[in-house]
């Protein structure tokens, strides 16, 4: 036995699980990050541009080997249909964050303007009391527009999961689903 063994590098993961919409998948899923004691950094869940499969996005840090088995459990849930496994320089990610502050302060102390130009965010509902930002981009530009808006007293402030697509331009879902077709078909033709 080694006592230098080396462990393997941990990083950040994204996968995609494509599914049904069925009750329950992401508790079976989110059970499998448990008994492995993995954290879920985020999760997202939306239609796919298929009519009737559904995608789960999650990021958890981890090294390969880890993720790999995650893979395959995930993988023997009947609803699941694939699931792919990236990390962040195969993929093009971003999110969504949403800050309210108050109206009031924004106009007492001014310069918001050029905080916002400055981090590409726009007004998306302005009243009296409150006004509402939106800025799509990675975790730390989100974070950073939060840390400029703090001294207006940020009342609210949320995030997206991650949503993303692939850099290949091999849709490797698309594939798949014509094998199993393929598959199919040659079934029905014995």
């Amino acid at each position: 036995m080694n006592p230098l063994k080396v462990q393997p590098a941990r990083q950040l993961f994204t996968l995609i699980v494509y599914s049904e919409n069925c009750v329950g998948l992401l508790n079976q899923v989110s059970t499998i990050f448990t008994r492995r004691c993995l954290n879920i950094e985020d999760v997202s869940a939306s239609d796919s541009s298929m009519p009737d499969i559904h995608k789960l996005i999650i990021t958890t840090w981890s090294d390969r080997p880890t993720m790999e088995k995650v893979v395959r459990q995930i993988e023997k849930r009947i609803d699941v249909l694939r699931v792919f496994l990236y990390t962040d320089d195969e993929i093009i990610y971003q999110e969504v964050a949403l800050y309210k502050v108050s109206t009031e302060k924004l106009l007492r102390e001014g310069g918001v303007e050029s905080i916002i130009r400055h981090h590409s965010a726009r007004i998306i509902e302005m009243t009296p009391d409150y006004t509402v930002f939106e800025k799509s981009g990675h975790p730390w530009e989100t974070q950073a527009l939060f840390d400029s808006l703090r001294r207006f007293d940020v009342q609210q402030f949320v995030r997206s999961g991650r949503v993303f697509v692939t850099r290949d331009p091999i849709q490797h879902f698309d594939l798949f689903l014509d094998l199993q077709n393929r598959r199919k078909d040659a079934t029905t033709n014995d």
